[in-house]
Protein backbone atom coordinates (compact mmCIF):
# COMPACT_ATOMS: atom_id res chain seq x y z
CA UNK A 1 0.00 0.00 0.00
CA UNK A 2 1.24 3.53 -1.35
CA UNK A 3 2.11 6.09 1.61
CA UNK A 4 -1.00 8.04 0.02
CA UNK A 5 -3.62 5.40 0.55
CA UNK A 6 -2.01 4.65 4.08
CA UNK A 7 -2.77 8.45 4.63
CA UNK A 8 -5.98 8.58 3.34
CA UNK A 9 -7.40 5.37 5.18
CA UNK A 10 -6.05 7.02 8.59
CA UNK A 11 -7.92 9.90 7.51
CA UNK A 12 -11.04 7.96 6.92
CA UNK A 13 -10.73 6.07 10.69
CA UNK A 14 -10.45 9.68 12.03
CA UNK A 15 -13.60 11.35 10.49
CA UNK A 16 -15.75 8.01 11.02
CA UNK A 17 -14.30 8.16 14.72
CA UNK A 18 -15.32 11.78 15.12
CA UNK A 19 -18.75 11.18 13.51
CA UNK A 20 -19.74 8.91 15.75
CA UNK A 21 -18.53 11.09 18.85
CA UNK A 22 -20.68 13.67 17.60
CA UNK A 23 -23.45 11.52 17.24
CA UNK A 24 -22.82 10.05 20.40
CA UNK A 25 -23.05 13.38 22.35
CA UNK A 26 -25.74 14.74 20.45
CA UNK A 27 -27.62 11.79 21.56
CA UNK A 28 -26.54 11.66 24.89
CA UNK A 29 -27.82 15.33 25.15
CA UNK A 30 -31.20 14.61 24.04
CA UNK A 31 -31.76 11.96 26.37
CA UNK A 32 -31.06 14.17 28.65
CA UNK A 33 -33.55 15.24 31.68
CA UNK A 34 -34.78 18.50 31.01
CA UNK A 35 -34.61 20.62 33.42
CA UNK A 36 -38.09 22.36 34.53
CA UNK A 37 -38.25 26.41 34.13
CA UNK A 38 -38.25 28.16 37.99
CA UNK A 39 -42.49 28.96 38.75
CA UNK A 40 -43.21 32.55 38.94
CA UNK A 41 -45.24 33.46 41.92
CA UNK A 42 -48.09 36.01 42.35
CA UNK A 43 -48.96 37.73 45.11
CA UNK A 44 -51.66 41.22 45.51
CA UNK A 45 -51.38 44.03 48.12
CA UNK A 46 -55.10 44.60 49.47
CA UNK A 47 -55.78 46.00 52.76
CA UNK A 48 -59.07 45.72 53.97
CA UNK A 49 -60.95 48.85 56.28
CA UNK A 50 -62.61 47.10 59.21
CA UNK A 51 -63.59 50.07 60.96
CA UNK A 52 -66.67 51.75 61.58
CA UNK A 53 -67.53 54.43 58.72
CA UNK A 54 -67.86 58.24 59.14
CA UNK A 55 -71.04 60.34 58.43
CA UNK A 56 -70.02 61.77 55.22
CA UNK A 57 -68.94 65.45 55.53
CA UNK A 58 -69.50 66.08 51.63
CA UNK A 59 -71.99 65.67 49.67
CA UNK A 60 -70.14 65.75 46.83
CA UNK A 61 -67.96 62.45 45.05
CA UNK A 62 -64.21 62.30 45.34
CA UNK A 63 -62.31 61.09 42.39
CA UNK A 64 -58.82 58.85 43.01
CA UNK A 65 -56.35 60.54 40.41
CA UNK A 66 -53.27 58.83 38.97
CA UNK A 67 -50.96 56.98 41.42
CA UNK A 68 -47.26 58.02 40.05
CA UNK A 69 -44.75 55.28 41.27
CA UNK A 70 -40.99 56.19 41.45
CA UNK A 71 -38.50 53.92 39.95
CA UNK A 72 -37.01 51.08 39.94
CA UNK A 73 -40.70 50.66 42.33
CA UNK A 74 -43.11 50.92 39.00
CA UNK A 75 -42.80 47.22 37.81
CA UNK A 76 -44.13 44.24 38.68
CA UNK A 77 -41.24 42.65 40.44
CA UNK A 78 -40.66 42.69 44.20
CA UNK A 79 -37.86 44.82 44.76
CA UNK A 80 -34.86 44.43 47.20
CA UNK A 81 -32.61 46.71 48.77
CA UNK A 82 -29.42 45.05 49.71
CA UNK A 83 -26.87 47.94 50.01
CA UNK A 84 -27.28 52.02 49.80
CA UNK A 85 -27.33 52.08 45.95
CA UNK A 86 -28.09 48.65 44.99
CA UNK A 87 -31.94 47.43 43.70
CA UNK A 88 -32.95 43.83 42.70
CA UNK A 89 -35.95 43.11 41.06
CA UNK A 90 -37.24 39.69 41.30
CA UNK A 91 -38.74 38.18 38.43
CA UNK A 92 -39.78 35.08 39.39
CA UNK A 93 -42.17 37.10 42.42
CA UNK A 94 -44.29 39.67 40.61
CA UNK A 95 -47.02 41.75 41.97
CA UNK A 96 -50.66 40.33 40.27
CA UNK A 97 -50.78 43.96 39.03
CA UNK A 98 -48.51 47.09 38.54
CA UNK A 99 -47.82 49.27 41.94
CA UNK A 100 -49.73 51.83 40.79
CA UNK A 101 -52.68 49.49 40.13
CA UNK A 102 -52.75 47.86 43.34
CA UNK A 103 -52.68 51.26 45.44
CA UNK A 104 -55.09 53.38 43.56
CA UNK A 105 -57.79 50.52 43.47
CA UNK A 106 -56.76 50.11 47.24
CA UNK A 107 -57.12 53.88 48.03
CA UNK A 108 -60.55 54.08 46.04
CA UNK A 109 -61.87 51.05 48.03
CA UNK A 110 -60.74 52.38 51.44
CA UNK A 111 -61.88 55.78 51.27
CA UNK A 112 -65.41 54.44 49.73
CA UNK A 113 -65.67 52.29 52.71
CA UNK A 114 -65.04 55.37 55.40
CA UNK A 115 -67.86 57.45 53.87
CA UNK A 116 -65.95 60.50 54.22
CA UNK A 117 -67.73 61.78 50.69
CA UNK A 118 -70.83 60.94 49.10
CA UNK A 119 -68.86 58.24 47.64
CA UNK A 120 -65.19 57.94 46.03
CA UNK A 121 -64.65 56.79 42.57
CA UNK A 122 -61.83 55.81 40.31
CA UNK A 123 -59.80 57.62 38.04
CA UNK A 124 -61.13 55.46 34.62
CA UNK A 125 -64.79 56.95 35.86
CA UNK A 126 -66.58 59.87 34.21
CA UNK A 127 -67.82 61.62 37.04
CA UNK A 128 -66.56 65.20 36.92
CA UNK A 129 -63.52 66.05 39.73
CA UNK A 130 -64.65 68.38 41.56
CA UNK A 131 -61.68 67.17 44.14
CA UNK A 132 -59.78 64.78 43.22
CA UNK A 133 -56.72 62.84 45.38
CA UNK A 134 -53.32 62.14 43.56
CA UNK A 135 -50.63 60.10 44.61
CA UNK A 136 -47.02 59.46 44.42
CA UNK A 137 -45.38 56.43 45.62
CA UNK A 138 -41.83 57.50 46.64
CA UNK A 139 -40.66 54.39 47.94
CA UNK A 140 -41.90 50.04 47.65
CA UNK A 141 -39.97 48.05 48.46
CA UNK A 142 -37.59 45.23 51.24
CA UNK A 143 -34.84 46.87 52.77
CA UNK A 144 -32.39 43.80 53.55
CA UNK A 145 -29.59 45.92 54.39
CA UNK A 146 -29.80 45.14 58.19
CA UNK A 147 -32.83 43.61 59.03
CA UNK A 148 -35.25 42.65 56.59
CA UNK A 149 -38.35 45.25 57.01
CA UNK A 150 -41.03 46.43 54.36
CA UNK A 151 -40.88 50.20 52.98
CA UNK A 152 -43.64 52.53 51.80
CA UNK A 153 -43.74 56.11 51.35
CA UNK A 154 -46.68 57.56 49.68
CA UNK A 155 -47.50 61.29 49.41
CA UNK A 156 -51.27 62.47 49.11
CA UNK A 157 -52.08 65.57 47.04
CA UNK A 158 -55.57 66.67 47.40
CA UNK A 159 -57.53 69.47 44.96
CA UNK A 160 -59.96 71.62 43.81
CA UNK A 161 -61.29 71.96 40.53
CA UNK A 162 -61.93 75.88 40.34
CA UNK A 163 -60.74 77.23 36.78
CA UNK A 164 -57.62 78.66 38.01
CA UNK A 165 -59.13 80.92 40.13
CA UNK A 166 -57.30 80.23 43.41
CA UNK A 167 -54.66 77.46 45.18
CA UNK A 168 -56.41 74.52 43.88
CA UNK A 169 -53.88 72.37 46.68
CA UNK A 170 -56.48 71.41 49.44
CA UNK A 171 -53.54 70.00 51.19
CA UNK A 172 -50.64 67.43 50.61
CA UNK A 173 -49.72 64.73 52.96
CA UNK A 174 -46.24 62.73 53.22
CA UNK A 175 -45.76 58.95 54.93
CA UNK A 176 -43.57 56.58 55.58
CA UNK A 177 -44.10 53.17 56.96
CA UNK A 178 -40.81 50.62 58.22
CA UNK A 179 -42.69 47.03 59.07
CA UNK A 180 -39.82 45.01 60.29
CA UNK A 181 -40.31 41.60 58.79
CA UNK A 182 -40.37 38.06 60.33
CA UNK A 183 -38.14 36.22 57.49
CA UNK A 184 -36.56 36.96 54.05
CA UNK A 185 -39.50 35.39 52.23
CA UNK A 186 -41.68 37.26 49.33
CA UNK A 187 -44.22 36.02 51.79
CA UNK A 188 -43.09 37.92 54.42
CA UNK A 189 -42.05 41.35 52.34
CA UNK A 190 -45.71 41.44 50.59
CA UNK A 191 -47.54 41.08 54.07
CA UNK A 192 -45.07 43.76 55.39
CA UNK A 193 -46.38 46.20 52.69
CA UNK A 194 -49.72 45.58 52.65
CA UNK A 195 -49.60 46.31 56.81
CA UNK A 196 -47.30 49.06 55.64
CA UNK A 197 -50.29 50.35 53.29
CA UNK A 198 -53.13 50.06 55.77
CA UNK A 199 -51.49 52.13 58.40
CA UNK A 200 -51.28 54.91 55.67
CA UNK A 201 -54.48 54.59 54.41
CA UNK A 202 -55.55 54.23 58.03
CA UNK A 203 -53.80 57.45 59.21
CA UNK A 204 -54.66 59.21 56.00
CA UNK A 205 -58.27 58.89 56.35
CA UNK A 206 -58.37 60.98 59.42
CA UNK A 207 -56.52 64.30 57.70
CA UNK A 208 -59.08 63.84 54.58
CA UNK A 209 -61.99 63.62 57.24
CA UNK A 210 -60.49 67.26 58.52
CA UNK A 211 -60.38 68.39 54.88
CA UNK A 212 -63.59 67.10 54.12
CA UNK A 213 -65.52 69.56 57.03
CA UNK A 214 -63.77 72.68 55.28
CA UNK A 215 -63.73 72.23 51.53
CA UNK A 216 -64.14 74.95 48.95
CA UNK A 217 -66.82 75.34 47.29
CA UNK A 218 -66.98 73.21 44.06
CA UNK A 219 -66.60 74.51 40.33
CA UNK A 220 -70.43 75.72 39.41
CA UNK A 221 -72.51 73.49 41.42
CA UNK A 222 -72.90 76.49 43.88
Amino acid sequence: MSIQKKMNAKLSRVLICGAVLVITTVLAACSLPKQAPLPITSWMIDPQRVDKPYTPRSDIWLKVGSVAVAPPFEGRSLVYRLGNQRYEKDFYNIYSATPSEMISNATQQWLNNAHIFAMTVGQNNSFFPYYTLQTNIEEFYGDYRVRPEAVVTVEFFLTATNAGLTNPIIGTNRYTKRIPLSDNTPDALVVGQQQALTEILKQYEGELYKYAGNLPKPLGRY
